[in-house]
């Protein structure tokens, strides 16, 4: 199993970024969450989507701007980010948990992901 995190860069704030998180390896349906740190910071969580539904959650800190999207059939989860902030700022993780009960309500959580990328650079300025 493998998850490749791509699309990171330096764009001034006000400007937009596609992240796109390709998936490999995986048998079971899955959700996949992206999560960013900071320097001196946790690793925080940003968005999730849900294999079965595509259902969607959001940080508060990015609702509104970001939106995380799916192709099934490339495997491939997409974060548009709009209106970027010198904030946003960060080392962009994706991750993947296995679909089972209980899991989602807990898609904050960085404990309950299975499967993490190598992470990409967002680097916003102002």
């Amino acid at each position: 199993v493998q998850l490749q995190a791509s699309g990171g860069g330096l764009v001034q704030a006000g400007g937009s970024l596609r992240l796109s998180c390709a998936a490999s390896g995986f048998t079971l349906s899955y959700t996949t969450g992206w999560f960013r740190q900071a320097p001196g910071k946790e690793r925080e969580f940003v968005a999730a989507i849900r294999w079965s539904g595509g259902s969607t959650t959001y940080a508060d800190s990015v609702k509104g701007r970001f939106t995380i999207s799916r192709d099934n059939a490339k495997n491939t989860v997409y974060l548009q980010m709009n209106s970027l902030k010198p904030e946003d700022t960060a080392v962009y993780y994706c991750a993947a948990v296995i679909s089972r009960p209980g899991i989602f309500v807990r898609l904050a959580d960085t404990g309950i992901y299975d499967y993490w990328g190598q992470g990409t650079q967002v680097t916003v300025s102002s």
